[in-house]
């Protein structure tokens, strides 16, 4: 196999943007030494399939690779943090995984701005979903089918033995990783480096060139989880053949994204299906929640220019012609549209015909909720905010439109009740404690605003940030039990830093 040009390598940052953003020159040294790797030494595959081997990369070590990943990658520009895009894709990813034969620790699904149909997995159980892969598949089972493959990929350790096979190649490509994610863990203003960890570990599976039996095993155990789950197992065939039929529509402009890294032979296309032939039949039925953020989606990824003319041109296309929830979604994606761009009368009038028949959704609710914050009605805001959160309990877009309306209007108080209410419903969101965080600043409670950005900041792996609030924090009280209660956290933490440091250290060597 080929060693893959720099273009595919980071493709989420093309050289030139490195250039634009003055990459010093031991960055430069770093990823070219990558790029570079002999082409002999590219690996074709996975050693041993089935249970975990030796040498592969010990759980703990592979979260901790990842966490310090993710870190980085959350402040990329093509990171897509939308709550209702977040929640429903790590929804989706651990309902299959409950399926899985292999216990999951924990699966993390997120989005990425990008038109190309595309998905990948990171060490530690994060899965990247491009929005071009939720805006091409016609159903969710299709797009459960993707999903699935790439947890396969996780819970069958393809990419943690992959990444310590003896080539050379790998070896290069983990000094390069390493060594990136080492100078964003020392707090560097520098985001270059961090940006560059995030290019590099996306492109991990790529470099990995998981060999066809590895593919194949991917593509059994997905369709098992898929079909337990109550997914169209049918889904999984029906993707191939979209994938398929756009890798011959862009033959000679690059190919598709997808089945160049999962390439897509006749007989992994064969054994797909069969088993769906074998499997027991579901109906293809898709959940309201694909509809409503496969139209936001739609909206993201375009957004401006000719390209949200074209993605706005198809939603309306999609309202005339659709029915039901397909159609209030197509009217939800312009009223979104419409909200982004401060077009508030025409988000409003898209909204009430996204309510038509009745339909009515978690996002269409948030929405409302945004859209009379954004004119400045914050009782309005409120008052809707209220109402979507007793109708709406489960959804963390909601919660955060009703937070939001709460300090808009200025009750930071009541934004703390409910903020403290819904971390306890869900404690790993961090966007929930950066909110009571401000809430608590605002109310002058300066130590416990520290801590909970602490929170915040741990639970998006930035341990430095972390312990800086804390010690903060520290400084600020002279009650002697809070204080040492504070200690043991900063503690905590520091050992944390000084493991993961170790641990990159020796993979940089």
């Amino acid at each position: 196999m080929k060693s893959l040009p720099i273009k595919r390598c980071f493709r989420f940052f093309s050289l030139a943007r490195f250039h634009r953003l003055a990459v010093s020159g031991a960055i430069s040294a770093v990823l070219i030494g990558w790029a570079v790797a002999p082409a002999a030494a590219q690996p074709m595959g996975i050693p041993s399939m089935g249970l975990a081997s030796a040498s592969e990369l010990a759980p703990e070590v592979e979260r901790t690779l990842g966490d310090a990943i993710m870190e980085q990658g959350r402040r990329d520009p093509t990171y897509i943090g939308d709550p209702d895009v977040l929640q429903y894709l790590t929804d989706m990813g651990r309902k299959l995984a409950s399926h899985a034969d292999t216990t999951a620790e924990r699966i993390n699904v997120f989005a990425l701005r990008d038109p190309q149909i595309n998905a990948f997995a990171l060490p530690g159980g994060y899965i990247g979903i491009n929005s071009g892969l939720v805006v091409a598949a016609r159903s969710e089972s299709e797009l459960a089918s993707v999903v699935a493959h790439e947890i396969a990929h996780v819970l069958q350790r393809h990419i943690a033995r992959g990444m310590t096979q003896r080539a050379q190649t790998n070896h290069a490509m983990m000094a390069a990783l390493a060594g990136a994610l080492l100078a964003a863990l020392s707090g560097s203003p520098d985001l270059v480096m961090g940006v560059a960890a995030f290019g590099q570990a996306a492109a991990v599976d790529r470099q990995l060139g998981f060999s066809r039996q590895a593919e194949q095993e991917a593509d059994r155990v997905g369709l098992t989880m898929m079909t337990r789950a109550g997914y169209d197992p049918a889904g999984m065939a029906r993707m191939f053949e979209l994938l398929s039929n756009a890798s011959r529509l862009n033959q000679g402009t690059g190919g598709n994204a997808y089945t160049s890294t999962h390439p897509l032979s006749v007989q992994r296309m064969s054994d797909a299906q069969n088993r769906t032939l074998r499997a027991e039949r579901r109906p293809d039925i898709s959940s309201d929640a694909f509809w409503y953020v496969r139209a936001k989606l739609r909206i993201e990824q375009a957004r401006a220019g000719q390209a949200l003319r074209s993605a706005e041109d198809q939603l309306r296309a999609d309202a005339r012609q659709a029915q039901g929830v397909q159609r209030s979604a197509a009217w939800y994606g312009l009223a979104y549209s419409a909200w982004k761009r401060r077009d508030l009368d025409q988000a409003t009038e898209a909204l009430e015909q996204a309510r038509a028949q009745g339909q009515s959704s978690a996002q269409i609710s948030g929405l409302e909720v945004a859209i009379a914050l954004a004119r400045g009605d914050t009782e309005a805001a409120v008052s809707l905010g209220r109402q979507a959160a007793a109708r709406w309990p489960g959804s963390q877009g909601v919660a955060l439109a009703q937070v939001e309306a709460l300090q808009g209007a200025g009750r930071y108080e009541e934004a703390i009740d409910v903020l403290k209410a819904r971390i306890q419903q869900w404690p790993e969101v961090p966007r929930l404690w950066q909110l009571l965080a401000q809430s608590q600043e605002r109310l002058g409670l300066r130590a416990e605003a520290r801590q909970s950005m602490a929170h915040f900041y741990e639970l998006t792996g930035a341990l430095p940030a972390a312990v800086e609030q804390l010690q903060q924090a520290r400084a600020m009280t002279r009650d002697f039990y809070e204080q040492s209660a504070l200690d043991v956290r900063i503690r905590e933490l520091k050992n944390r830093l000084t493991t993961e440091r170790a641990l990159l250290e020796r993979f940089k060597s």
